[in-house]
């Protein structure tokens, strides 16, 4: 069997955020006073453990992780830490590692540099847009000055492929805030750009308050997108389209040549297996020869997926010995 088809992703879900975004659909919530965030680092880590185990004993290959949520670096430094060293203890260094860094007010000097201590290869600072006004609007407590500030400090502490996430048609945006948006990533110069357009999904805080979406010029906003990261250097290397997307736009992730995420591409394509790690995850067997992929989703529920992680874990066991027996 070709390494190929030993090939796997880690996907490691955090979902917590410091507050919620108006448009957020994820399987997250507001960290709040914190008390689930110790039980559900002490149900993932054991996950973390019994998934490696398991992989080393299947003929797995992990080749590439990524940490996502809700917001990551919305975990203390030590509790970050400490889940990055596990990763990095079971896992191995990975070709590719990536930690969404997304509230820039989650960020210090402190805890970017304990990132960087880690084989992290690349982080997410994510502005969504550059208007402060927005930004109040949509639920997100920064400003586009912490996001600047932020990306400075992780260029000095040496982060070199950074990767950037904007919205097209936020709520009272126009055109021209859009564009001012994009002048300054421009000026950051990021190794990738992520230009999605504003999804109204049914369990957004949008849709609970019947938001209608406003003539914004989306196309145009979208194609500027475009058009600013080639102007960077950047191409298109993922695009997926989702429901409820404002003018049936899409999402577009451009990267600057050899700075592509593998792991979106894997997500994308569907080429790779994927253990998903984490409350809300969904893992992906791919099985090449017979052309169909199986797939074992974790428990969305923050406390059922903490007191339910040993059927978690069972889940993915299962769906993965049929691929095992295919690669002895």
């Amino acid at each position: 069997m070709d390494r190929r088809a030993r090939a796997c992703d880690v996907y490691i879900g955090i979902p917590f955020c410091t507050t919620r975004c108006a448009y957020c659909s994820f399987s997250s919530g507001e960290i709040g006073d914190g008390r689930l965030v110790e039980p559900y680092l002490a149900a993932l880590l054991h996950e973390i453990e019994a998934c490696a185990e398991m992989a080393r004993e299947m003929g797995l290959h992990i080749r590439v992780g990524y940490i996502g949520g809700g917001t990551p670096s919305s975990l203390t430094t030590p509790q970050l830490d400490r889940l990055l060293a596990h990763v990095e203890k079971h896992f191995g260094a990975l070709a590719e590692f990536t930690v969404e860094a997304g509230r820039p007010d989650t960020l210090d000097a402190q805890k970017l540099h304990m990132i960087h201590d880690h084989p992290v290869t690349r982080i997410s600072i994510n502005p969504q847009t550059m208007n402060d006004a927005t930004l109040a609007r949509i639920g997100r407590a920064h400003t586009a000055k912490q996001t600047v500030e932020a990306y400075e400090l992780a260029r000095s502490i040496g982060f070199d492929d950074i990767n950037m996430d904007v919205i097209a048609a936020l709520p009272g945006e126009d055109y021209a805030m859009f564009a001012h948006t994009l002048a300054e990533i421009r000026r950051l110069c990021p190794e990738s750009l992520t230009v999605h357009t504003l999804a109204i999904k049914r369990s957004s805080r949008l849709h609970e308050e019947k938001y209608a979406q406003a003539e914004q010029d989306v196309a145009r906003m979208v194609a500027l997108g475009r058009q600013t990261a080639h102007d960077m250097g950047m191409r298109a290397y993922y695009l997926y389209r989702q429901k409820y997307m404002a003018e049936n736009m899409e999402n577009v992730g451009y990267a600057l040549p050899g700075r592509f995420c593998r792991y979106n591409i894997d997500n994308m394509e569907e080429t790779t297996s994927i253990l998903a790690l984490g409350a809300g995850g969904i893992s992906k067997c791919v099985m090449r020869e017979e052309e169909k992929i199986l797939r074992a989703p974790n428990i969305a529920n923050i406390e059922q997926y903490i007191g339910r992680v040993d059927e978690m874990i069972e889940r993915k066991r299962v769906v993965f010995a049929e691929k095992a027996k295919k690669l002895d």
